[in-house]
């Protein structure tokens, strides 16, 4: 949700000291550069749902100067939008579409109280309804179809989890905090050869940064980090095998999805399954 991030967005109450220490020292100048470092999107989450994107990683946040029940996507710096403007637009766009199915990842939850996690809670079964696939085996597309269910929703909050069936434990990541794509490659091998966790996963290609690289780097943007990587990258995503399989892959995800064939590469992985 980083599309709708700008120079106005305050910095993350859960950022280092130093970053939000410098944020209010110096905001003119520290403020674009954080952005630039941010932004991992910049297609809307309508455009991104257009495009074939099927998986989308929501983090949740509620800040400090908002209202009581105001909740707001985070990503180093809070977003503009609200969280229940986000997911009523997700649920137009499957109302439009009743064959597609998307699957939420609600996790890196900031400042949410027991009584925001339940509000965000009832935001979600208000807004999707029936639409929920409840917890269980994970189901097949044709499961989903024959049940109306167009929305899997994993929620890392175990507690949170345990009080509501329509939600889904967190799905593991593989995060190789990486600003090289060769050294990412090999994380994701590195995992591939300890076996894949049951159930869903997430394989990411995302190219990711520290502060001290964000302060070395001022002139520079996580876009233009990678964008120089992403042909080699789209190459490991073509050399994968869905399915069951040990060092199969699951979900793929990755930032700048309106740039290249990323996601052209991911739904043809599909051919694979089909030639089994």
């Amino acid at each position: 949700m980083t599309y709708s991030l700008s120079k106005r967005s305050p910095v993350s109450r859960s950022e280092s000291r130093l970053l939000q220490l410098l944020a209010k020292l110096l905001p003119c100048i520290l403020q674009p550069v954080v952005l630039k470092w941010s932004v991992t999107q910049v297609l809307d989450v309508t455009e991104q749902l257009d495009a074939g994107v099927r998986y989308l990683d929501l983090r949740v946040a509620h800040m400090p100067e908002g209202s009581a029940q105001n909740l707001h996507f985070v990503h180093m710096l809070y977003t503009t939008l609200l969280v229940e403007d986000t997911l009523t637009e997700i649920s137009e766009w499957l109302e439009r579409h009743p064959r597609e199915v998307v699957v939420l990842a609600c996790r890196n939850f900031e400042d949410l109280s027991e009584d925001l996690h339940e509000y965000l809670v009832s935001c979600i079964k208000n807004i999707f309804g029936d639409m929920l696939c409840p917890r269980g085996e994970v189901p097949t597309l044709r499961q989903l179809w024959a049940r109306g269910q167009q929305v899997l929703l994993s929620y890392e909050e175990d507690g949170v989890v345990s009080r509501h069936p329509e939600l889904w434990p967190g799905i593991p990541y593989w995060w190789g905090n990486q600003v090289s794509a060769k050294r990412l490659i090999r994380y994701l091998e590195r995992m591939k050869g300890c076996g894949r966790p049951d159930g869903l996963f997430v394989a990411g290609i995302n190219l990711t940064e520290n502060l001290e690289y964000v302060l070395a780097h001022p002139a520079a943007s996580l876009k233009n980090l990678t964008l120089p990587s992403l042909p080699r990258l789209s190459a490991w995503v073509r050399e994968q095998r869905p399915g069951p399989g040990r060092r199969c892959t699951n979900i793929i995800a990755g930032d700048f999805v309106g740039t290249g064939s990323f996601v052209s590469d991911v739904i043809r992985l599909n051919d694979k399954l089909l030639a089994c």
